[in-house]
């Protein structure tokens, strides 16, 4: 079991409030997310696209078994936290694809968030209807 933790490579991402810790175990291309099958977890083709895509840029989808544990946000969110996640366990399995990664902007932190309330508005941006008299 010792070994079985050396093979272990690991990366953590972010995307709004999601975090996704993603684990790359060699194997033959299976991956859960959060103990599901990849595809019950993300039903919506543009958001397995998305989350997948540093194994398609690099050509490994076939090479390692992926553990995802993601929690927080939405399904967007989450998709995009298993997209840099997955691209930094993967330049940790292999420091030779990381311009490949850094072309197709994988490791770039997206740090969109939504902006918070502020006190006498209704939201973050709108105000209440101005009354001159």
């Amino acid at each position: 079991m010792a070994d079985k933790k050396e093979t272990r490579m690991g990366g953590t991402g972010r995307r709004k409030t999601s975090v996704a810790r993603v684990d790359l175990l060699p194997g033959a291309g299976k991956i859960t997310v959060n103990g599901r099958k990849f595809e019950d977890y993300f039903p919506i083709e543009n958001h397995r696209t998305l989350a997948a895509r540093a194994l398609a840029a690099t050509n490994t989808s076939e090479k390692f078994d992926v553990m995802i544990n993601v929690k927080g946000g939405g399904p967007s969110g989450q998709a995009g936290a298993v997209r840099m996640g997955l691209a930094r366990a993967l330049l940790v399995s292999d420091a030779d694809l990381r311009p490949v990664l850094k072309a197709e902007g994988l490791l770039t932190r997206d740090s969109r968030m939504k902006e918070r309330k502020k006190y006498g508005q209704p939201g973050a941006r709108k105000r209440f209807q101005f009354s001159k008299r």
